[in-house]
């Protein structure tokens, strides 16, 4: 892979959370499949590729790669502007996180006892979900710029589905560190515009 395209999986992942995020806070629901390989995603230290991280493809990041287009694109009938917006507090997240040491040995530590915790009851179970929840509550919830989550409030006062948006918010910051580290930075979307929507649209096509 180029470097293009390893900074496109991680920031299609960004996009990838947000979307989730957004589809849970409207409607209850969430893919099992795209929200477990994020939930992964955060406990993989070591890779050999950027792809390994998020299960050895990009097939449960086509709908952040499809949310990233229509942001690049610029055009209202493709925009989707929820999950936009929470992709760019979530890099905005992470530029904070990075000037705090201490806080990152916290999530190092907390994600060590959690990945004991998946041995046991495995990625998906409520109990996992919850431990990712109250690591994001306890570390960088406490920033005094806040994602604030819109949708319906019938969806957002189930403690599951809290639970589950903060623990994607949690790996969508996680896949935004990696994304900056990999060279990228929010200058690209507007000045290589073009050059990402190339290497996106094989990406999204069927």
């Amino acid at each position: 892979m180029t470097a293009l395209d390893e900074q496109l999986v991680a920031l299609g992942a960004v996009f990838q959370a947000a979307t989730l995020v957004d589809r849970i806070a409207r409607t209850g629901q969430s893919a099992p499949a795209p929200l477990g390989c994020l939930l992964r995603s955060l406990l993989v230290r070591s890779p050999d590729s950027t792809l390994e991280i998020y299960g050895g493809d990009d097939i449960n990041l086509r709908d952040g790669y499809r949310a990233l287009v229509g942001a690049l694109e610029r055009e209202s009938s493709s925009l989707q502007r929820e999950p936009l917006r929470y992709a760019l507090a979530m890099i905005g997240l992470e530029r904070q996180l990075d000037r705090r040491g201490d806080m990152l040995d916290v999530i190092a530590s907390r994600l060590d006892q959690i990945e004991m915790q998946v041995e046991h009851f495995g990625i998906d179970h409520p109990n996992v979900i919850a431990s990712f929840a109250a690591l994001y509550q306890d570390t960088l919830s406490t920033f005094r710029q806040r994602i604030q989550v819109q949708g319906d409030m019938r969806h957002l006062q189930q403690p599951d589905n809290a639970a589950k948006i903060r623990a994607l918010l949690l790996a969508g910051i996680r896949s935004a560190r990696l994304w900056r580290q990999l060279g990228g930075h929010r200058w690209q979307m507007i000045f290589s515009r073009r050059k990402l929507l190339d290497a996106l649209y094989p990406r999204v096509r069927p």
